[in-house]
């Protein structure tokens, strides 16, 4: 008899891919004061992911959760990844402050084991980074903290027969490498995953009837508060111009005289 699957999908509320990210006046972070905002692409091909899965049928998910922890404005990303099939969501909201408004990677997963625990999931799919502090740690952490198996940066996804165990490509150096693990587990997502639909309107009006409930760190035990210290943030330098040579001596040449042979 195959394992029901009760699936978590945390999602974050990042600048949109399409903006250029701006330093702000005081050189202290980003600046995302009036910047357009959306649901992190690696988010994205998660919540298509849980929803193939139920449309396959093999085996049964009986519930998507997602999750977001931020300022008041997640929950804009949450409706949208309940749009996309999520059945329904927890928006963690934290304090709208540069202090405190976004946690560390250790902090989410610390916040993650504690909703796995609560709401007794048996898989956690998340993206393998977010856009905006590009990581990658969250999905290992959280593995280590649950002790369960983890495959990272998947590219295909599949249940084997009976559906307890799990079948996770990925791309490595050189080629692909296939991990197997029994539930539960812990997957993040790669771009070469699944391509994720579109929100429809009748979708986005359902989704406002599904169930979004509002929590806090202290709800589940934890407390905001960052190790880290972003010293400064700078543009990086322009880039000089090129310059162009006659022919493959004078290439030589200028390499030579740049240093670089």
């Amino acid at each position: 008899m195959s394992t029901a699957l009760k699936i978590l999908v945390p999602v974050k509320r990042v600048i949109d891919y399409a903006v250029k990210p701006r330093v702000n006046s005081a050189r202290t972070a980003i600046e995302t004061q009036g910047v357009k905002h959306s649901m992190n692409p690696f988010d994205e091909l998660s919540i298509e992911a849980a929803v193939r899965m139920r449309e396959r049928g093999s085996p049964k998910v009986e519930d998507i959760l997602a999750l977001s922890a931020g300022p008041a404005k997640c929950v804009d990303v949450l409706r949208t990844a309940m749009a996309m099939g999520a059945d329904r969501s927890i928006h963690v909201e934290l304090p709208d402050s540069s202090a405190a408004g976004e946690l560390e990677p250790l902090g989410v997963a610390k916040l993650l084991a504690k909703v796995v625990e609560k709401e007794d999931r048996n898989l956690v799919i998340l993206g393998k980074q977010s856009i905006d502090d590009d990581s990658n740690q969250t999905g290992q952490m959280l593995a280590g903290l649950l002790g369960w198996g983890q495959a990272t940066q998947a590219s295909k996804i599949e249940f084997e027969e009976g559906g307890d165990k799990v079948s996770v490509t990925r791309e490595v150096d050189g080629g692909v490498e296939t991990l197997r693990s029994p539930l539960p587990m812990v997957i993040t997502t790669d771009l070469r995953l699944n391509e994720p639909r579109y929100a429809s309107l009748p979708n986005i009006m359902k989704a406002k009837k599904k169930k979004l409930e509002k929590k806090s760190l202290e709800d589940f035990g934890l407390e905001a508060g960052n190790r880290l210290k972003t010293v400064k943030v700078e543009e990086p330098p322009a880039r000089k111009g090129g310059g162009k040579v006659e022919d493959v001596d004078g290439m030589i040449s200028k390499l030579k005289e740049l240093g670089a042979i």
